[in-house]
């Protein structure tokens, strides 16, 4: 199987891709100084755009793993999730993280498919 990379950074790809699956590496918000709900909405809109670099978009997400630093503020993270995914939500875990470094309250890492 053919394996393709794309959006290298110093120290991964943002996107690889396995026959019809699609990974998108961990993403954090460009601006952490944000709450939850807000550095949510910006790691979605920066997952839909590295998609759209390979021809998809948010509803080619099937799942996510989702690490956050406190897990009290997983109702501001859910009200963003559902209100970029509307019904096309994919599956996904979240999980509590003691520290993401720089401030980030969550990360995100999702897979997609072009099936």
């Amino acid at each position: 199987m053919t394996v393709t990379r794309s959006i290298r950074t110093p120290i991964m790809h943002r996107v690889v891709e396995v026959g019809p699956l699609v990974f998108v590496g961990g993403t954090i918000a460009d601006d952490t100084k944000v709450g939850m709900g807000d550095q949510t909405r910006n790691i979605l809109t920066k997952i839909e755009g590295y998609l759209g670099e390979v021809g998809l978009d948010r509803k080619a997400i099937v799942q996510a793993t989702i690490f956050v630093t406190d897990l009290s503020h997983k109702k501001e993270m859910d009200a963003a999730w559902t209100e970029f995914f509307g019904e096309a939500l994919p599956t996904r875990a979240t999980v509590g993280a003691a520290d993401l470094g720089g401030g980030a309250l969550i990360e995100v890492v999702t897979t997609a498919t072009r099936g």
